[in-house]
């Protein structure tokens, strides 16, 4: 090529809006490959939400699609009956699991046009939802069922309605809508499509929908079934599947993808910038957490085991290292409770800092969390040389070379804290471990080495796609 390439990144719910693992990895990523313009194209719940990124030069373009409010056209398909008809039947196989070829829907629908409202009003439309809650929902009232339904085909119509900017290939970092966005755009523009998965987007939205108490009977199975689907479809179509570690490989496997089409990426950190921290034993013994106080990352069992770790380490000072306000709420618990365990003297809520100066000092990293995919701080600590005590989830358990002494279970704070005693007793074997991981994220882990194979696989398919070539994706750099 002889144009600067063009990648649309699809982002839902992330960047530029909201801080985050993936919204900083999209940034960095972004700036890393400077010799390729970007367009985003974000899937936001409301309009005019205030940006928390700067963006870079190199991104060109932004077009923020709403799910609430999107755009409307009243031209419609010149068949709405056949094409009611076609989407009604791909019901069958999407309901036995199964992704179906909706090339022919997609092509079908106007920029602007949202099937519901017609498909609701036919008679086919009507009889397969009423069918349906009667087969499925018969203890719960209709209108419940009447308007989840709706509110899940509005937003897929509205993804299916809208028009991703232009560009040369199009890389959505997670399936559900942006992922339908991906594959619509690939089909209306015979553009490539590859698809990263930080975390599994069905599995996600799974975790949170049997936690909500107002989803009622089979909604709750209709709506695991439709993110389900969605990750269906984004497999089906992508022309290549990146996965940050092997377990999420399988299960993406599992759920569909083509063994062929998968393979992993993790991701990186900047090594020079956490080498270069000069550790220094500060008086005490330092925990600290790095992360936004928040559920996911379960300040709480943080607070209840430095509560532990203080009754036999009475030099232990705990810092809580992250912004506090994206939930106020959450936030005002977590120092009740600190002051209800009389921690007060000890633990310290810092706020947003450079991390680099507590990974300067601290004798332990504690990640809480009860989700996360890749968990970018443990390699920090690692480069940093500060050892890490975490909860089993994701791909922790591989970054901690599944060493049982510093695993424990979500929500234990009990595991937690034998973890962070074992070591502060063993000092000199933690040495030998220290070096040990600082090795292996050098090695493995460095983020220009990461962003540069994502810079030539841009270049490789957009080639391909320009010249014709088909890829073999378990051949691709």
């Amino acid at each position: 090529m002889t144009e600067r390439p063009t990648v649309c990144l699809i982002l839902e719910g992330s960047y530029p809006y909201v801080t985050g693992g993936v919204s900083a990895w999209v940034h960095q990523l972004i700036r890393y490959l400077e010799n390729i313009n970007f367009v985003l194209y974000t899937i936001s719940p409301t309009k005019d939400q205030p940006l928390n990124y700067e963006l870079p030069a190199n991104v060109i373009t932004h077009k923020d699609m709403v799910l609430s409010a999107p755009t409307r056209s009243r031209r419609g398909p010149a068949n709405v009956r056949a094409l009611i008809d076609e989407i009604i039947a791909i019901h069958n196989p999407l309901l036995n699991g199964i992704a179906p070829e909706v090339d022919g829907i997609v092509k079908e629908i106007p920029t602007g046009y949202s099937v519901y409202a017609d498909g609701i009003k036919s008679e086919a439309g009507w009889h397969l939802l009423t069918s349906q809650n009667q087969k499925k929902n018969p203890a719960y009232a209709f209108s419940d069922y009447f308007w989840a339904w709706k509110s899940a085909h509005d937003m897929m119509f509205a993804i299916l309605g809208d028009s991703a900017p232009e560009a040369d290939l199009y890389h959505p970092v997670s399936t559900g809508y942006a992922g339908l966005a991906a594959l619509t755009a690939k089909i209306r523009k015979g553009k490539p499509f590859i698809l990263t998965e930080h975390g599994l987007y069905h599995k996600e939205r799974e975790m949170e929908i049997r936690k909500a108490q107002f989803i009622r009977g089979y909604q709750r199975d209709m709506w695991i079934g439709i993110y389900n689907n969605l990750s269906r479809l984004s497999y089906r179509y992508a022309d290549l599947i990146i996965a940050l570690f092997e377990h999420n490989r399988r299960l993406q496997i599992e759920l569909g993808a083509a063994e062929s089409k998968t393979r992993v990426i993790p991701n990186g950190i900047d090594v020079p910038f956490f080498s270069q921290v000069a550790r220094r034993k500060k008086e005490g013994f330092h925990v600290g957490l790095v992360g936004r106080v928040v559920p996911i990352k379960d300040i709480k069992t943080f607070i209840s085991m430095a509560k532990i770790v203080s009754e036999t380490i009475p030099e232990a000072v705990f810092h809580c290292i992250g912004p506090t306000e994206e939930d106020p709420g959450y936030f005002e618990d977590c120092q009740i409770l600190v002051e209800s365990l009389k921690l007060s003297d000890r633990f310290i809520f810092t706020g947003r800092q450079d991390v680099r100066e507590y990974y300067s000092f601290l004798d332990v990293l504690l990640l809480t969390s009860v989700r996360e995919a890749q968990p970018l701080v443990i390699l920090e600590a690692y480069c940093a040389g500060v050892p890490v005590v975490a909860t089993r989830v994701g791909n922790v358990a591989e970054l901690i070379d599944f060493d049982d002494r510093f695993i424990a279970p979500s929500k234990d704070p009990e595991k937690l804290a034998a973890g962070v005693r074992y070591i502060y007793e063993h000092p000199q074997e933690m040495e030998i471990i220290v070096q040990k991981n600082r090795d292996r994220v050098v090695r493995f882990y460095d983020r220009d080495k990461v962003f540069q194979t994502y810079g030539d696989l841009y270049l490789q398919h957009i080639n391909a796609s320009t010249s014709g070539e088909q890829i073999d994706a378990s051949e691709v750099v």
